[in-house]
């Protein structure tokens, strides 16, 4: 099947940009994330220190499967974390 539409333009869901927090991404350039080819790091940083604004762009504009398996194979994650995204995720 086409992945283009009657227009032209691409059918692929684009992520929709959200400005980050400095504070958030302390230890790199907030510019430079890209949200597809970053996906698991940027869910590890929102899980774990987003507010909620960030939280709400991550549940919307990710795949709950991806969000299932970077919470699942997390290293980094503190366990409440774990606990509450899983419980989010579950519906």
């Amino acid at each position: 099947m086409n992945a283009k539409k009657k227009n032209g333009k691409s059918n692929k869901k684009k992520i929709a940009p959200i400005k980050f927090r400095r504070s958030l991404f302390w230890d790199v350039d907030p510019k430079t994330i890209d949200p597809k080819k970053h996906a698991a790091y940027l869910v590890e940083r929102v899980v774990e220190l987003g507010n909620d604004r960030e939280a709400r762009w991550l549940y919307h504009h990710y795949p709950r499967p991806l969000l299932r398996s970077v919470i699942k194979h997390s290293r980094v994650l503190h366990p409440s974390s774990r606990v509450l995204w899983n419980e989010l995720l579950k519906k």
